[in-house]
């Protein structure tokens, strides 16, 4: 059983690494290129859309990891585990803290009336994303080495 969990939570925090990692160096980048106001209508409808789901995932990831942590205690690799969700914690923290606000804001964005700045509040978004995307690859790194 705890083999099947270790593999679950190593897929699901793999999966979320993934799609933040895109967002993060792809879909943005995509975004900001194209002409007018369609890269803040896309940033826009990802703030709805991602804002809807990726709480629950970075919740989740956190909670199967450490019940992993807790399961596996006595186990090769729990110093591993242990330390992923010490990541995880620091991913949601920075979240709740740093990226949400301005996310909440830009989800009432429209193209007919966005803030001056705007711009500026995506970019800012932006530097917070990659460092949490580096701290969840982080967390994803160890949680595989801990299945070895």
């Amino acid at each position: 059983m705890l083999n099947a969990l270790e593999v679950f939570t190593t897929v699901v925090v793999g999966v979320m690494v993934g799609v933040e990692f895109c967002v993060a160096f792809f879909v943005n980048p995509i975004l900001d290129g194209l002409p007018g106001d369609n890269g803040l209508r896309g940033r826009t409808h990802g703030a709805r859309l991602l804002g809807a789901v990726m709480p629950f995932w970075y919740i989740g990831s956190l909670v199967l990891t450490a019940v992993w942590a807790v399961a596996g205690w006595h186990h090769h690799g729990a110093g591993l585990v242990v330390t992923a969700a010490a990541l995880l914690i620091v991913s949601v923290v920075m979240s709740i803290l740093l990226l949400v606000p301005i996310n909440d804001r830009a989800k009432t964005w429209t193209a007919d009336g966005p803030p001056a700045d705007w711009k500026q509040q995506m970019n800012r978004w932006d530097r917070f994303h990659y460092v949490r995307v580096a701290v969840i690859i982080a967390a994803f790194a160890l949680l595989a080495a801990a299945l070895a």
